[in-house]
C-alpha cells in the first residue's frame, strides 16, 4: 500500500551536514524506491517566530511560511521527524515550529454537536532521534521523558497514533560501519513507511 509521507527535518542547523540529514535522506530514498510519495520540510529554513501568549496561539494568523506546512500535515498519512536530542528534548526551534503549526484549526476539528475531535486522526508518526549519550541510558535512567511528552502531549493531542521511535545514541563515536548500518535501517523503514 502506497502512502503519503511527510519528513520533518528538525535539526536547527541546515548549513552543515549532520547525521539527522543523512538519515532523513536515506528514509526518503527508501520510501521513494517503494513508490511512496514523499515531501519534506526543513524547519531550520523556515521564517519562524515564537508564540508568546494563548491569545496569539488561538487568534493570531499562522505565519505565511507555515500555511503551506499545515497543508502538508493535512496531506500526509505518515509523519517522520528527524532531530537531535538537546537537553533531554527536541531542540527549541522544532518546539517553536510545532507550536506555530499546531493551531486550534489544525489540531482540533469541531463537530456538528459542538464537541471537538483530534484534527490529524488516522495518521501515524516516527521519531528518529540522535543523541550523544547511550540510547538505553536515556530510556532507562531518564525515562525518555522528552519524547514521551512529544508523543502524548503534542502528537497524541492531534490524534496521531501510533507514534514509533528510533533512538540513536553515542553519535559522537559513530564508526563508518555503524553509520552504514543506520543508513540501511532508515532505507528499510522508508520502504515500509513505518
Amino acid at each position: 500500500m502506497k502512502r503519503r509521507i511527510l519528513i520533518i527535518q528538525g535539526h536547527p542547523d541546515h548549513r552543515a551536514p549532520h547525521l539527522a540529514h543523512a538519515l532523513a535522506d536515506a528514509y526518503a530514498s527508501g520510501a521513494q524506491l517503494q513508490g511512496h510519495e514523499v515531501r519534506q520540510v526543513c524547519v531550520a529554513q523556515l521564517d519562524l517566530s515564537l508564540l508568546r501568549s494563548q491569545e496569539e496561539w488561538e487568534r493570531k494568523p499562522v505565519p505565511a511560511a507555515l500555511v503551506a506546512v499545515q497543508e502538508e500535515l493535512r496531506w500526509a498519512q505518515h509523519l517522520v521527524f528527524f532531530f537531535p536530542l538537546w537537553l533531554g528534548e527536541m531542540p527549541a526551534m522544532l518546539k517553536g515550529f510545532l507550536e506555530q503549526v499546531a493551531r486550534p484549526d489544525l489540531v482540533r476539528v469541531q463537530g456538528a454537536d459542538g464537541h471537538s475531535s483530534p484534527g490529524l486522526k488516522g495518521r501515524s508518526a516516527r521519531l528518529v532521534v540522535t543523541m550523544g549519550m547511550p540510547a538505553l541510558f536515556y530510556r532507562g535512567f531518564y525515562g525518555g521523558h522528552g519524547l514521551r511528552s512529544m508523543r502524548r502531549s503534542v502528537l497524541g493531542f492531534m490524534g496521531i497514533s501510533p507514534v514509533r521511535q528510533t533512538l540513536i545514541g553515542r553519535v559522537g563515536t559513530l564508526s563508518p560501519h555503524r553509520f552504514e548500518s543506520l543508513v540501511h535501517q532508515m532505507q528499510m523503514l522508508g520502504r515500509s513507511a513505518r
